[in-house]
C-alpha cells in the first residue's frame, strides 16, 4: 500500500497547486483529443504530451482529475 502524507499549505499555495494540476489535466485531455482526431481543439496551440495513444492520455488526465478531486474534497471538509 502506498504511504499517505499530510501536507499543510496556506490557501494561496493550495490554490496554486490546484491550478497547476488543472492545467496538467487539461493538457492531457487535449492530447487525447488530438490523438483521436488529428486536429487541434478549436485551432488552439498547445504542447502535445508524449504518450502511446488516446487511452493512455485519458488515463493520465483521469489521474490528475482524481488528485484534484481528493484535494478539493479535503478542502471542503475543513472549517
Amino acid at each position: 500500500m502506498a504511504k499517505t502524507y499530510s501536507i499543510k499549505l496556506d490557501e494561496l499555495d493550495l490554490g496554486q497547486l490546484l491550478d497547476g494540476l488543472e492545467n496538467r489535466a487539461a493538457a492531457w485531455e487535449k492530447t487525447a483529443d488530438y490523438l483521436r482526431t488529428g486536429e487541434l481543439p478549436d485551432g488552439e496551440i498547445f504542447v502535445i504530451e508524449e504518450c502511446s495513444d488516446p487511452e493512455e492520455a485519458e488515463a493520465i488526465a483521469g489521474h490528475y482529475r482524481s488528485i484534484i478531486s481528493k484535494i478539493s474534497g479535503q478542502m471542503e471538509e475543513q472549517p
